[in-house]
């Protein structure tokens, strides 16, 4: 299923990209985050806890919009679609993730970069579909040129993404949500400063939700 309608829901275009190494870390992490204005996380299926995170995070916060991303073959789609994921994120796409992503009703999007990748996507129903690794891909500038031969696809652009540079990602019209680590830097998870989260997504929400509407800085 594409995954336009569940970003259009969303209140904040700011999607933390979120990587838990110790289970006991998921629910504070979250609650933190969300109080502070996000809307949606992506857990990162890149650690061994990543789909019980997600499951933690939706038994304690039922409402939380708590989606997976890395997920780059069948199985890990289907656990974590089992772990109670609300989305699926991947920074690529293959048959085996269609077919998997076809077998759900869970929005996925599949990551593209190239015209090709593009195309493949729009082939499969897709419209909104992940741009990774943005920075490294050519970033806005990138994104704006693909907005000429495919002005009906919308991306959410990650990799690279940063407080300093996200307005420039926000302006473009085919950008409907962003991606961005900074929200959660590894230190203050060690560290279990949850405040300081709390604080931080407070101001980058804030910061990120008057790009997106346009008012001044």
């Amino acid at each position: 299923m594409d995954a336009s309608v569940l970003l259009s829901r969303l209140a904040c275009p700011l999607i933390p990209v979120v990587v838990i190494d110790r289970l006991d870390d998921a629910v504070p992490l979250a609650e933190a985050l969300m109080q502070g204005g996000v809307s949606a996380l992506e857990i990162t299926l890149r650690t061994q806890v990543a789909c019980e995170a997600i499951s933690a995070m939706k038994s304690a916060m039922p409402h939380a919009v708590i989606g997976a991303g890395t997920v780059s073959s069948g199985e890990a789609y289907e656990a974590a679609v089992q772990s109670g994921a609300d989305f699926v994120v991947s920074p690529g796409a293959t048959d085996q993730l269609f077919k998997a992503a076809a077998a759900h009703t869970v929005p996925f999007l599949p990551g593209a970069v190239t015209g090709s990748e593009v195309l493949r996507a729009m082939e499969s129903g897709y419209t909104t579909l992940k741009f990774f690794p943005a920075e490294a891909a050519g970033g806005p500038s990138a994104l704006q040129a693909l907005s000429g031969p495919f002005p009906d696809i919308n991306f959410m652009p990650t990799g690279g993404v940063t407080l300093q540079n996200v307005a420039a990602y926000l302006q473009l019209n085919n950008v409907c949500a962003v991606g961005g680590s900074w929200l959660t830097p590894r230190d203050l998870l060690i560290d279990q400063k949850w405040e300081a989260v709390y604080q931080l997504a407070t101001d980058s929400v804030t910061q990120v939700t008057q790009m997106s509407r346009g008012e001044p800085q």
